[in-house]
C-alpha cells in the first residue's frame, strides 16, 4: 500500500496547489505511480497546471462524495488525457492520476449549502492506493482546518505544511503544526515558499526549524520564471534545469523519503 501525503497551508496565496503538482509530478518522473487529489471542493484549482477545462470533466470527486461514481472513476490517467496538448509531452511517459473536484458553480454551490459526507474521504484515498496501484497519493487540501482537512491530515502518512515569510502565516502555521501533532501524523515538513532572494534562506530555514520543531524540506525562492508561467503548466517538468526545479525535487524527495539526507 502506497503513502499519503497531505499538502497543506493555513492560509490561501501560499502556491500550496502549485506546489503539490509539481511535487506529484517530480515524484512520478523518478517512475512512481503518483495521484493527486484536489480536496478543496470550494475553490478547486489543481487541474488547471494539467491543462484540465470544464469540457474536459465529466466526473469529479463531488460525484464520488455525492454517491453517483465509485472514485476511482473520477481518476483521470494525465498521462493519456492531456499528453497531447502543446508542451505537455512530458507527460507521456509518466504513471499519474488527478482526481479533480467540481469547478461547476452549481456543484460549488451545492458543496456550500448542503455538505457532504467527509467521512467518505478516508475510504476513498485508499481505494485509489489499492485500484491504481499507487506509490503516493498527494492530497491538495483547502486552506485553514475544516472538517475535510483534519481527516485528510488525520490518515496521512505524511504532511508537508507550506507556508511564507509572513508573520500572519507564521501564527496560523503553528496551529496547524499543533493540530498535526494531535492528530499523530507520523511524518511533518515544513516548505517555506515564496522567499525574497535578499533573505538569508539558511537563517530563515533555521528560525522555522526552532519555532515549530518541525525539520523544513526546503526554502524556494519567489521565482520570476514560476510567476510568469501563472500556473499554465508544471513548471519542474517544463524547465527541469532551473534552480527552482532543482530545489523542487529536492525537497520532493525529503518529504517523500524520510531517511533523505536535509536540504541545505
Amino acid at each position: 500500500m502506497g503513502d499519503i501525503i497531505a499538502v497543506h497551508s493555513f492560509r490561501g496565496g501560499t502556491g500550496k496547489s502549485n506546489l503539490a503538482a509539481n511535487m506529484a509530478t517530480a515524484a512520478a518522473m523518478q517512475g512512481y505511480r503518483v495521484g493527486i487529489v484536489d480536496t478543496d471542493i470550494q475553490s478547486p484549482g489543481a487541474h488547471v497546471l494539467f491543462g484540465f477545462d470544464e469540457t474536459m470533466l465529466d466526473k469529479a470527486l463531488n460525484d464520488y462524495l455525492w454517491g453517483k461514481a465509485p472514485i476511482e472513476d473520477t481518476a483521470y490517467p494525465i498521462h493519456e488525457t492531456v499528453a497531447d496538448q502543446p508542451g505537455r509531452a512530458f507527460l507521456k511517459p509518466l504513471r499519474m492520476w488527478l482526481i479533480p473536484s467540481s469547478i461547476r458553480t452549481g456543484e460549488i454551490a451545492r458543496v456550500l449549502r448542503e455538505g457532504y459526507d467527509v467521512g467518505l474521504l478516508n475510504e476513498g484515498f485508499h481505494t485509489l492506493l489499492d485500484k491504481l496501484r499507487l506509490d503516493y497519493l498527494l492530497i491538495d487540501t483547502h486552506p485553514g482546518l475544516n472538517e475535510e482537512t483534519l481527516l485528510s491530515i488525520a490518515v496521512s502518512n505524511a504532511v508537508a505544511i507550506i507556508l511564507r515569510p509572513d508573520q500572519q502565516d507564521f501564527q496560523g502555521t503553528a496551529v496547524t503544526v499543533d493540530v498535526a501533532r494531535k492528530l499523530d501524523v507520523p511524518r511533518m515538513h515544513m516548505i517555506v515558499n515564496k522567499v525574497l532572494a535578499r533573505y538569508d534562506f539558511g537563517k530563515i530555514k533555521a528560525q522555522v526549524e526552532a519555532a515549530y520543531d518541525v525539520p523544513v524540506a526546503g526554502v524556494l525562492p519567489l521565482s520570476e520564471d514560476v510567476a510568469a508561467n501563472a500556473s499554465s503548466n508544471v513548471f519542474c517538468a517544463l524547465y527541469p534545469d532551473h534552480p527552482w526545479s532543482d530545489m523542487l525535487r529536492q525537497i520532493t524527495d525529503r518529504v517523500l523519503h524520510p531517511d533523505a539526507q536535509p536540504v541545505p
